[in-house]
């Protein structure tokens, strides 16, 4: 007997299982775009009520409406320009070189012992940047995607993917936000914010006037009352995820590094890849500051590997080239075996001025009304 061969009964069963997991799946990609159809329907209809009732109507005065008008599309095109570019962003993932070998693969999957998977996982590890591991001290593999992470990559089980620099999974986007699109996040947030502020702002004293029939009644009543209500609601509540997000930049963490620490050779450390304000601030939004406050990709590095101030070695050598108290001390003993110079995007990031700035008082935020929900997805790396 050669093998098994499956009668056609229980092929036609099993493709009778798989139909409804894709009608379930295809249902549920269907359904996360209620969100980001929400927020679309929002933004026509208060581009409609501002351009139409209130400057069109309304506002009796043409050097006002002008003013008001140029400032509106301002706005109103930064804004969408940059929910779009975070909405049809893909998030990158890892390269090949973090997928096993061919050998290595079939080595690993076979073997059942734990153990002796992660020497397999550390012969690879040996030549990737890799400054990161788990809790237990195990090299970070996706069984989904069948991968070594990156540091700061994790798996999301709503793209069912791994993400580069995850920070977290938006549902108002529909997309994951990592580091293919995380300036694009911020300055969504930002002309969001922008564009509910000057709502707020030019409508208020034409609120006034309706509420207290100052104004005759007239259809444009409803819009710019409504107008009011909801741009005030939208501005409180980005307001604090858009606060959060910029601290979180300052600090260089993630969403998913601020609930829990990225694990270093020397343990747990929340400040592990800030390398300073400044710097952190570039590393999200590039160099050339007169792109900072476009929705174009300017941020530095390949999403593959980070500097960080604990070691100061290429992260292309071995992990097991990099001793605890080299790495407390932020630098490597000179008797261990000699590293290369840093590479490229490494030198890009720290500098020949860098001095290592340590934070002596940890900031704890408290995030608190966040209509934003936010959803993480990170899969046990214990």
């Amino acid at each position: 007997m050669d093998g098994f061969h499956p009668s056609p009964s229980f092929c036609s069963q099993g493709r009778r299982k798989m139909a409804p997991t894709n009608v379930l799946r295809c249902c549920q990609r269907a359904l996360a775009w209620i969100p980001v159809i929400f927020i679309a329907l929002v933004v026509c209809w208060s581009y409609y009520a501002y351009v139409v009732e209130l400057c069109i109507f309304t506002i009796p005065s043409t050097g006002e409406k002008i003013i008001y008008l140029v400032v509106f599309h301002l706005s109103f095109i930064m804004f969408v320009w940059s929910y779009w570019k975070t909405i049809f962003t893909r998030p990158a993932n890892p390269s090949k070189e973090f997928c096993l070998p061919k050998a290595e693969k079939e080595q690993y999957e076979k073997e059942q012992r734990p153990e002796t998977q992660q020497e397999i996982l550390k012969r690879v590890a040996s030549s990737l940047p890799l400054y990161t591991h788990t809790a237990a001290g195990a090299i970070r593999y996706c069984d989904r995607c069948q991968v070594i992470k990156p540091d700061r990559c994790h798996h999301c089980s709503a793209c069912d993917m791994c993400v580069l620099k995850m920070d977290h999974h938006c549902p108002w986007v529909n997309n994951c936000v990592g580091f293919s699109n995380y300036k694009f996040f911020i300055l969504f947030l930002t002309y969001s914010l922008v564009y509910c502020l000057f709502i707020a702002a030019s409508v208020l004293q034409y609120f006034i006037k309706f509420w207290t029939s100052d104004l005759p009644e007239s259809h444009a009543k409803f819009h710019v009352l409504f107008l009011f209500f909801v741009a005030a609601m939208f501005c409180i509540s980005i307001l604090s995820l858009f606060t959060y997000h910029l601290w979180l930049v300052g600090k260089n963490r993630s969403t998913i590094e601020a609930f829990r620490a990225p694990v270093f050779r020397n343990g747990p450390d929340k400040n592990g890849f800030s390398l300073g304000f400044c710097k952190n601030i570039a590393q999200v939004f590039g160099d050339q500051k007169k792109y900072w406050l476009l929705p174009v990709f300017t941020s530095q590095g390949d999403g593959l590997s980070f500097s960080t101030p604990l070691v100061t070695s290429d992260p292309e050598q071995p992990i097991e080239c990099l001793q605890p108290d080299g790495l407390a001390k932020g630098a490597v003993d000179s008797s261990d075996e000699e590293c290369n110079p840093l590479s490229e995007s490494q030198n890009h990031l720290l500098g020949n001025d860098y001095h290592c700035e340590e934070d002596h008082k940890e900031i704890d935020v408290l995030k608190s009304d966040k209509s934003e929900a936010i959803t993480i997805s990170i899969e046990s790396e214990s």
